[in-house]
C-alpha cells in the first residue's frame, strides 16, 4: 500500500451515518456540560441589597465610582457587562480580580459578601444611563485636527503607539474621568505609563515610558514609538516620575465646548464600534 493510502480515512468510518453519529455524541456531551454548569443565584433581599452598597462603597467605588458611574475603572452601570455576561463569572471577577488590569481580588471578604456586592453590581444595570453631552462628531474632528491625538494614541489600530490604545475606552471610562484625564493628564496615570528619563555615563538622555525593566536592564518607549534597551551598568541616573502623565494638558488648549465633544466623541468609543 503506498503511504498516500496509508493517510486515507477508512470508507467504513467516514459514512453518513457516522458523521451524524459523532455530531449526535458531540451535541450530547455539549449539553451535559450545560446542564452540569453550576447555577448562581444572587441574593435579592432589601437587606443584602444595603449591605452590597456598604460594601462597593468600601472596596469598589474609589474606581468604579460610588455610583458605578466608573473612573480608574470600568461603567458599571449597564445590563449587560463585557468581563462578567453572567452572574457566575461577576463572582469570579469580585473574587480573583483580573490578570493583567488593576482590578484586584476580594481577599477579605466572606462568601455572602462577594454575593451581596454582586448583586448590587446587578443593581447599577437598572440604573437608566445619563446621555454624556457635546458633540461626539465635532470631537472626533478635534482627535484627530486640533487635539493631535492620533500622533500618540491609536483606535484599534489607527494611530500612533507611544500611549493608551483608546478603543473601547467609553465602555471602560467614565465621561468626568476623561475629561479630568485632558486637562490634568497627572492625576490618574494609567498603569504601565510610567514617565521615566534615562542619563546614561556617555552623556545620552532619553525620556519616555518604561516598557520592561528586570535587575539588569531596562526598556523605554519614547514619543515617538522608538524602543531604547539600556544596560544597567551603563547608566548614571534612572529619575521615575510617579505621578506625572508624558500627555500634555490641554486645559488651555482647548476651549470648554472642544473639550466637551471631545469626552463625547470618546465617550462613544464602545466595544465593538
Amino acid at each position: 500500500m503506498s503511504s498516500a493510502g496509508l493517510l486515507q480515512t477508512p470508507a467504513r468510518y467516514n459514512t453518513p451515518d457516522m458523521k451524524c453519529a459523532s455530531l449526535y455524541v458531540l451535541s450530547a456531551v455539549a449539553a451535559m456540560a450545560a446542564v452540569t454548569e453550576p447555577k448562581v443565584k444572587l441574593p435579592g433581599g432589601h437587606a443584602d441589597l444595603a449591605n452590597g452598597e456598604k460594601l462597593f462603597q468600601h472596596h469598589c467605588a474609589l474606581c468604579h465610582g460610588p455610583k458605578g458611574e466608573g473612573g480608574r475603572g470600568p461603567v458599571l452601570t449597564r445590563a449587560k457587562l463585557s468581563r462578567a455576561p453572567d452572574d457566575a463569572t461577576l463572582l469570579k471577577v469580585i473574587e480573583n480580580g483580573i490578570r493583567g488590569t488593576e482590578m484586584p481580588g476580594a481577599d477579605s471578604m466572606s462568601e455572602r459578601e462577594m454575593r451581596q456586592t454582586a448583586a448590587y453590581v446587578r443593581s447599577l444595570g437598572k440604573i437608566p444611563l445619563k446621555p454624556v453631552p457635546g458633540n461626539p462628531a465635532h470631537g472626533a474632528e478635534i482627535y484627530r485636527g486640533k487635539g493631535n491625538c492620533v500622533t500618540c494614541h491609536s483606535i484599534k489600530g489607527d494611530g500612533g503607539i507611544s500611549a493608551l490604545d483608546l478603543a473601547g475606552i467609553g465602555g471602560s471610562r467614565s465621561a468626568a474621568y476623561l475629561r479630568e484625564s485632558l486637562v490634568d493628564p497627572g492625576a490618574s496615570v494609567p498603569e504601565g505609563y510610567l514617565l521615566v528619563t534615562v542619563a546614561t555615563k556617555n552623556g545620552k538622555n532619553v525620556t519616555g515610558v518604561g516598557a520592561e525593566e528586570d535587575s539588569f536592564s531596562i526598556q523605554i518607549r519614547d514619543n515617538a514609538g522608538r524602543s531604547h534597551s539600556f544596560w544597567k551598568h551603563e547608566i548614571a541616573q534612572i529619575d521615575k516620575q510617579r505621578g506625572k502623565s508624558p500627555m500634555p494638558s490641554y486645559k488651555g488648549q482647548l476651549s470648554d465646548d472642544e473639550l466637551t465633544d471631545l469626552v463625547a466623541y470618546l465617550a462613544s468609543l464602545k466595544e465593538g464600534k
